[in-house]
């Protein structure tokens, strides 16, 4: 027999049930409650709350995400937490994501281009009837062989007509990019079909904000941003940003001539690209170091500002934390997705 609980909303008083086998983020969105989340398996802390009343079991998680002083205090992880009672929890309830329905999709790889040795476009054609919404800044998820997925952010504006557009990292003996790469047979081609499923993700922009706006990303980490930008141009909606871009090599910036046009049509928008490994031969002579420290030169007090990051688990966790409690940062206006991989779930 299946045991359940019930879980409360401190903020808004709503209610949601959760099985103990389920987690909490599961149950919410199941329900049409849509809390913050990103990699939905312990790496990311998009989906950190707090239990003010009752018990919870975390599954595997990094410590990076959840440290054993957040959970002596209370703090939990909604994507890997099981109920072991009933719940009062304190969490930021995201509003727009849920009106539009999650399904499973098939497309065609239409092209697959590389902007450079690491980095692959795909575009994706959907059938010809299908229409599928989402909001700038989700993912989609593959639905591979024996149960796997593998998630990618959508690079292009939802009110852009045409393909799905995704860039896609190579990472050496990764179940998908290898085949994108072509480093394992068959090797993805133009034509193949392929499932998905979407859309996913809490990371979209707050449109009900005026605030400026400074963007993080690392390496790939552009795609959701790209889209947040190009929707906003469609939109015409009119607010200050500042792009930053970090990578370790300028090749890195795959696409730097695209934001350095962004820089001269768009009216009150900053390109500023930041390289921390340069070689000699790159010849680089712009901002140096990591990403998150250059927005903290430039902006000592964040707290007019809104922050969209995405990139890997340790720039993201390190902006969040480093602009909450060095530039004033409010908390609820940091917004995040990390790129995560086996390798970041480095459990406590």
């Amino acid at each position: 027999m299946r045991v359940s609980y019930q879980v409360t909303l401190k903020a808004s008083g709503k209610q949601f049930t959760v099985q103990e086998d389920e987690t909490l983020l599961e149950a919410a969105l199941q329900q049409g409650i849509t809390l913050p989340y990103g990699c939905k398996n312990g790496a990311c802390g998009s989906c950190k709350g707090k239990i003010l009343e009752g018990q919870v079991e975390h599954g595997q998680h990094s410590a990076a995400a959840l440290s054993p002083a957040d959970e002596a205090t209370g703090g939990t992880l909604f994507c890997c937490a099981h109920p072991k009672s009933d719940l009062l929890i304190e969490a930021r309830e995201v509003q727009g994501a849920g009106d539009i329905a999650i399904r499973k999709v098939p497309c065609r790889v239409n092209t697959i281009t590389k902007p450079s040795a690491d980095v692959a476009i795909l575009q994706l054609q959907l059938p010809a009837a299908e229409r599928f919404q989402f909001l700038a800044g989700q993912y989609l998820e593959f639905l591979l062989k024996d149960g796997q997925r593998r998630a990618y952010s959508i690079a292009n504006a939802p009110d852009q007509e045409g393909p799905l557009e995704l860039h896609i990292r190579h990472l050496q003996g990764g179940l998908f990019t290898d085949l994108v790469f072509g480093a394992k047979d068959p090797a993805l081609k133009e034509k193949d079909i392929l499932r998905f499923e979407g859309p996913l993700g809490s990371f979209f922009l707050r449109e009900d904000s005026k605030k400026p706006i400074i963007f993080v990303a690392a390496g790939t980490g552009f795609a959701p941003i790209k889209s947040i930008i190009e929707q906003m141009q469609l939109k015409k909606i009119q607010r200050p940003m500042h792009l930053y871009w970090g990578g370790r090599r300028p090749s890195d910036l795959y696409l730097n001539e695209l934001c350095q046009s962004w820089a001269k049509d768009i009216p009150d928008f900053k390109y500023i690209p930041v390289i921390s490994d340069a070689l000699p031969e790159d010849q680089w002579h712009g901002r140096t170091g990591f990403v998150h420290q250059a927005v903290m030169a430039d902006h000592l007090n964040m707290r007019p500002y809104q922050v969209y990051a995405c990139g890997a688990p340790v720039m993201v966790n390190s902006a969040r934390q480093d602009f909450s409690s060095q530039c004033s940062l409010p908390e609820e206006e940091f917004f995040a997705d990390s790129f995560t991989s086996a390798a970041d779930l480095a459990t406590n």
